[in-house]
């Protein structure tokens, strides 16, 4: 069966636009054309009429490509694909959120960013009581900024940590490592900013 054959997505998709938010996360991950098409099986040139709007994604496909590239295909059914495309370069409505739910680890995610084409990321990050980035501290791939919206935070920032509170913000540079953890009781939220977008 050749790709074009599998099931399709819902005919009232738009098409370009799920084509460019499987660009735009590719991008965010570092991934080039070919190493996606490796990993999904399929031919490079298939995925590139994907990204540009010029073939039908298939369900099957779409699957293999979330699984590629960290999230679920329900991914790219929400937000800004419903968004007015006058709207989906410029605005995100709070409903048109994209969301990634990790709740297995305490964080849910939400972009806040029309999109990852840009040159920056906008991110409101949710970490349950207790949660955090994990047992290693990430390391940067670029500038990243953050403003505390609720909660308490204690930030490890290159072997140094930090307590900070609803109000107070932080800048990292591009380069060295980092760890977050919600050390309170109730909900810790941040709004990141990060460049070049990589989430």
């Amino acid at each position: 069966m050749s790709d074009m054959q599998e099931n399709k997505v819902h005919p009232s998709m738009d098409e370009l636009a799920i084509g460019h938010q499987i660009r735009d996360l590719r991008r965010a991950k570092r991934l080039t054309l070919t190493e996606l098409s490796e990993t999904i099986g399929k031919s490079v040139g298939y995925i590139s009429q994907i990204e540009r709007g010029k073939s039908s994604v298939t369900i099957p496909v779409l699957q293999d490509i979330s699984a590629a590239l960290g999230v679920q295909a329900s991914w790219f059914f929400s937000g800004q694909a419903n968004a007015p495309k006058e709207e989906r370069d410029f605005i995100v409505r709070k409903e048109n959120r994209k969301t990634l739910d990790l709740s297995s680890t305490g964080l849910t995610e939400e972009l806040l960013s029309p999109n990852l084409s840009g040159s920056l990321e906008f991110l409101l990050t949710t970490y349950q009581p207790g949660a955090g980035t994990g047992d290693r501290p990430r390391q940067r791939k670029g500038e990243e900024a953050g403003l505390i919206l609720q909660g308490l935070l204690d930030i490890t920032i290159n072997g140094k940590t930090f307590s900070l509170r609803e109000g107070d913000s932080f800048s990292l540079p591009d380069k060295g490592e980092h760890a977050c953890v919600n050390p309170g009781d109730e909900n810790l939220v941040i709004a990141w900013v990060i460049t070049p977008p990589n989430y």
